[in-house]
């Protein structure tokens, strides 16, 4: 039997204010256990909670940034279970009336060697506290209680069940990861928290309308996690069911150690946590005004960059996405574009996606890192385009700026000379060359004209050898043709 995987995903998003949603405690990442816990966050008797303006800004910008609904009037609701992290007994959430509904997500993901784009309906993103942390580690057999982390803002973006593969997965939540850094509502750190994913997994066969039994993977913060727990998820739910066994809702943890999913506990419905409105908050009123103004504060949005990329410097919709990773990465684009002309685009773009993002790879670096600024390699690129070195080169040399990880003033004209790189573009000089190596080859050169052509790519090869690299291609292989045909 054929199946197919039907995957929605949870992701709540750490919102990047100085203070908590309902307190005035900090949220700085690393503090002492327990030493960013407000009475408010505590829930000691007579405290009331106050809503961040800041928190509910974001999820403004957020809602804007999808096309979705900012609805005038939404409610914070109690969300009751009780768990030794959340001191309140309850969670204060929204439930029936979220600030921002509906919307969708576009990305870009390769499917059978080419770049196709997909779109998720998102359903809503709601405004949270964040629990505290248990922590099971180093304390005798016992458990410990950070309650840090307690009234952190929250943003939970919940999308419909519109994803097919692990794949699609991992390229939603890496697209959605990208909008809200971006957005500068979150950090995006993944390491510490502030982005975390729950994935809705479950399968039915091919053709079938109704889906089947969903379990949830909770927390899963990198996506090689989401990747691999997606995976491991579908497997076992085809397998249970082959083997004639049904899959339970349930709510799972991934191991990474073990690469499996495992019960964490049963799932929960709506009316298990006994929703009713916080009567300590009043509904929350968004103004047209308010709306008004927190879209006049929003950047270029990704997707819009991407067109204009795309009709002003004629790149690629593939090629305008990779240069919308990030508002660094457009930054970096832009400021290298600048200086070579708009006609340089698809070189810059290669190399960027190319050489500077394998190094950044490779060393672990973000591009605000780069070792090779945005200058060092406009200036690399000058001397490509007007043939003063050669690809080839032109990669040694990043190497070189690269490892040297200097200065301005370290620029790619000073390695050229320091290191004799200047590429040969003297003809007479070439022709010379050309005319010694058919001396010195002759059986190549009658094997050559009597049909063997392949041999063309061995005379290359020497001459390059040769000048170590320096030999103009273009004018080596034009040459050389000539020549080879006597």
């Amino acid at each position: 039997m054929k199946w197919e995987v039907v995957i929605g995903l949870e992701t709540h998003t750490q919102l990047s204010t100085v203070s908590k949603i309902f307190s005035g405690a900090p949220t700085r990442f690393g503090a002492e256990a327990n030493t960013q816990a407000c009475p408010v966050d505590l829930a000691l008797p007579g405290t009331l909670p106050v809503l961040n303006r800041g928190a509910v800004e974001r999820a403004i910008r957020l809602g804007l940034a999808i096309g979705a609904q900012i609805a005038p009037r939404s409610v914070f609701a109690r969300k009751n279970y009780f768990y030794p992290d959340l001191p309140k007994g309850y969670q204060i959430s929204q439930f029936e009336t979220p600030i921002v509904q509906g919307g969708t997500l576009s990305f870009m993901l390769e499917e059978e060697g080419r770049a196709v784009t997909k779109t998720v309906r998102l359903t809503r993103a709601h405004l949270e506290e964040d629990a505290g942390k248990s922590l099971h580690e180093d304390f005798a057999g016992m458990s410990g209680i950070d309650l840090n982390r307690a009234g952190t803002p929250l943003l939970e973006i919940v999308s419909e069940p519109d994803m097919r593969s692990a794949a699609e997965a991992v390229a939603y939540a890496r697209e959605l990861h990208g909008l809200v850094v971006w957005l500068g509502i979150c950090d995006g750190n993944m390491q510490e928290g502030s982005f975390r994913c729950d994935a809705n997994v479950s399968v039915r066969p091919h053709g079938q309308s109704e889906f089947g039994t969903r379990c949830e993977i909770k927390n899963l913060n990198s996506f090689r996690f989401l990747q691999q727990a997606i995976d491991f998820e579908v497997r076992r739910q085809i397998e249970l069911i082959e083997d004639g066994g049904r899959v339970v809702q349930e709510t799972r943890l991934y191991d990474p150690d073990r690469d499996e999913t495992r019960t964490m506990r049963s799932k929960e419905d709506a009316h298990d946590y006994r929703y009713f409105p916080d009567p300590d908050l009043p509904p929350l009123a968004v103004s047209p005004e308010w709306i008004a103004h927190v879209r006049e504060s929003l950047p270029e949005l990704p997707a819009a960059m991407r067109s204009r990329y795309v009709r002003e410097f004629g790149l690629t919709d593939y090629d305008a996405h990779g240069m919308t990773q990030s508002r660094a990465v457009a930054h970096y684009f832009e400021a290298t574009l600048g200086r070579l002309g708009a006609g340089q685009s698809k070189l810059v773009a290669n190399w960027i996606m190319g050489e500077l993002a394998s190094h950044l790879r490779r060393d672990g670096l973000e591009i605000e890192a780069a070792r090779v600024s945005s200058t060092q390699l406009a200036g690399l690129l000058a001397r490509l385009i007007d043939g003063t070195i050669s690809g080839k080169i032109a990669k040694e040399v990043f190497q070189t700026l690269w490892e040297r990880a200097s200065t301005e003033n370290d620029a790619a004209d000073r390695i050229i000379d320091e290191k004799g790189l200047r590429q040969i573009s003297d003809l007479g000089a070439i022709e010379k060359l050309i005319d010694e190596l058919l001396t010195a080859y002759p059986a190549q050169l009658a094997d050559y004209r009597s049909g063997k052509e392949k041999l063309f790519g061995f005379f290359v090869g020497q001459a390059m050898k040769a000048t170590q690299g320096k030999a103009n291609p273009q004018q080596l292989n034009e040459l050389l043709r000539q020549k080879l045909r006597g």
